[in-house]
């Protein structure tokens, strides 16, 4: 029994990334189906709610990658709009959060709050919004006012952006009429009424995926949640303990911001298959021609000469240089090309094999009692408050984890059994914003 002296058992949350475009999904598998089709999309959704996981996240791509001119290999099949995937899996979903990525730097406020609190009311306080930016000038080709905005930029225009879109959310009286609002700043100077009513969350569940100093200041200044990339326990424990300590300045308590990474999961009837069917898996997700592809990403210039299961180029990277259009730079290549090298010589790797080590997720792998073992105490020791999980196969990827894991993490008793509220604020334990206040104690 839980006293006043005893701490409620920390629970965690999971979330459903859907495996579309990325490098995780094993296309070549034979249970792997279409990535725009809706029954792919229902059937993920649809386990993931089977599951009482929090929410369902899509992914955004605004425009088609390219690879040395050439259209990338997995965009070709397309990929649909986010809310509007969203606002039809509100009506065969009853419980789940529905989590859209949309870019600040691409959209106007207005129009992006209304679309936002629509969805909100359709699911009945189910919307949430993945906050993301983008300084990349090949995406704003794409746009009317084209261009990019400088990193710093582009930070301080979502701010505005959010706090912009909140003021919006909160237009409406407590008696269910409008009034006018107006909002003057450095990027946006907006008057009139919002068209639709405060929603049932009272604001959707904000995300954010940003990782930079500016980009952890926004998260603690502006987001419920994080999506984040920090899967070792140590990594993650430290990046907590560091955007946790930023929320007080912002007048906010440790519990209102959740943090959860993006992970991968391999499950196997014993800990040699699991690490097996995980080695199998990374060989799929880093064929020879993915290889070469990641390293002339980092190299800037063509590979195609060399042979994967070769060594790594001997000369450096062309720093100004650049072949892949439409994808985020993983950081200096100089420094990333002296790090593989660095582990290619320590563990005797190849290119491929390079590649596999170097560009692998957090991932938990072995029997369904280890990886639900090890995630809780991820989240016992303040590593992480959950986890976005990112399945290798569309659709059925998550069906192993919800019939196997799930119940293990309920009978440890950390994990719900059944949902207890009917937002998607309810699930994650956030307030609904008071109106005028933004997020928990800051002003919007």
């Amino acid at each position: 029994m839980t006293t006043s002296r005893t701490p409620a058992r920390k629970r965690l949350h999971l979330a459903a990334h859907f495996p579309g475009v990325n490098n995780t999904t094993v296309w070549t598998d034979s249970e792997s189906r279409s990535q725009i089709e809706f029954d792919s999309f229902e059937h993920l959704a649809r386990t993931a709610e089977r599951g009482r996981f929090d929410f369902f996240f899509l992914a955004e791509g605004l425009r088609l990658r390219e690879h040395k001119g050439r259209i990338h290999d997995l965009d070709v099949v397309g990929r649909p709009e986010s809310l509007t995937v969203l606002n039809a899996l509100a009506a065969v979903t009853d419980r789940l959060g529905l989590a859209a990525t949309v870019n600040a730097t691409f959209n106007e406020p207005y129009e992006l709050a209304r679309r936002l609190a629509t969805l909100d009311h359709l699911s009945a306080g189910r919307a949430a919004w993945n906050v993301v930016t983008s300084s990349d000038a090949f995406t704003g080709e794409n746009f009317r006012r084209g261009g990019y905005l400088d990193h710093a930029d582009r930070y301080t225009r979502a701010a505005e952006f959010v706090a912009t879109a909140r003021e919006l959310w909160d237009s409406w009286s407590e008696d269910g009429t409008p009034r006018p609002f107006a909002h003057r700043g450095q990027h946006f100077d907006i008057r009139g009424e919002f068209t639709v009513p405060r929603s049932p969350q009272g604001h959707p569940v904000v995300i954010q995926a940003g990782d930079s100093p500016a980009g952890r200041d926004f998260a603690a200044s502006a987001a419920d949640v994080i999506f984040t990339r920090h899967g070792t326990l140590e990594a993650g424990r430290a990046f907590s303990a560091d955007v946790k300590g930023r929320l007080a300045a912002h007048g906010r308590s440790h519990n209102s911001l959740k943090i959860m990474p993006g992970v991968t999961f391999v499950l196997g009837d014993t800990a040699a298959e699991a690490q097996e069917k995980a080695h199998h898996i990374r060989r799929r997700q880093v064929s020879p021609q993915n290889a070469l592809l990641a390293a002339e990403q980092i190299w800037g210039t063509d590979l195609s000469h060399l042979d994967p299961d070769g060594p790594l180029p001997a000369f450096d990277p062309d720093p100004g240089a650049r072949l892949t259009q439409g994808r985020t730079r993983l950081g200096d290549p100089q420094e990333i090309a002296d790090r593989w090298r660095a582990l290619s010589r320590a563990k005797g790797l190849s290119l491929r094999e390079t590649v596999i080590e170097a560009t692998g997720r957090q991932s938990f792998i072995g029997t369904p009692e280890t990886v639900a073992a090890e995630m809780d105490a991820f989240v016992t020791q303040d590593a992480a408050d959950g986890f976005i999980l990112v399945p290798h196969l569309t659709p059925g990827g998550l069906d192993d984890f919800v019939d196997t894991v799930v119940p293990l993490l309920q009978e440890r008793g950390a994990f719900r059994t059944e949902y207890e509220g009917n937002t998607l604020r309810s699930h994650l334990g956030l307030p609904e914003p008071a109106r005028g206040r933004g997020v928990e104690g800051s002003t919007s």
